[in-house]
């Protein structure tokens, strides 16, 4: 099985950067023999947040961390989300508040990191 870690930084809208990422992390997460954790750090911790509203036929991030979710795991940085106020019970189902020690593990153990 192949391992590719995502870390991803920005925000979940406004640049399609988060966008990109989470759309290369499902394509691969649809691949047999694929692991495909995903890091949140800094705003990408929002990408996360339950209940996302977005304008008819616009992308929702939420729903692409679904996809991810079946075949990965999804950590948010704790400190990031201290620093905007997130609590664990505010994110989708399947994420869950990390540390960078374990980011580290993750990256230490991966095949391959992609970083956004």
């Amino acid at each position: 099985m192949t391992h590719t870690l995502f870390i991803l930084n920005d925000a979940p809208y406004g640049s399609e950067r988060t966008y990109n990422a989470l759309r290369l992390a499902g394509a691969l997460a649809g691949k047999e023999e694929q692991s495909v954790p995903v890091f949140l750090l800094a705003d990408a911790v929002t990408c996360a947040k339950a209940g996302q509203q977005v304008p008819e036929g616009y992308y929702n991030l939420q729903l692409m961390l679904g996809k991810v979710l079946r075949k990965g795991e999804l950590a948010l940085c704790g400190t990031c989300m201290d620093a905007r106020g997130l609590l664990e019970a505010e994110m989708i189902e399947g994420a869950r508040r990390s540390t960078l020690a374990e980011l580290a593990d993750w990256t230490a153990a991966a095949d391959k990191v992609l970083v956004f």
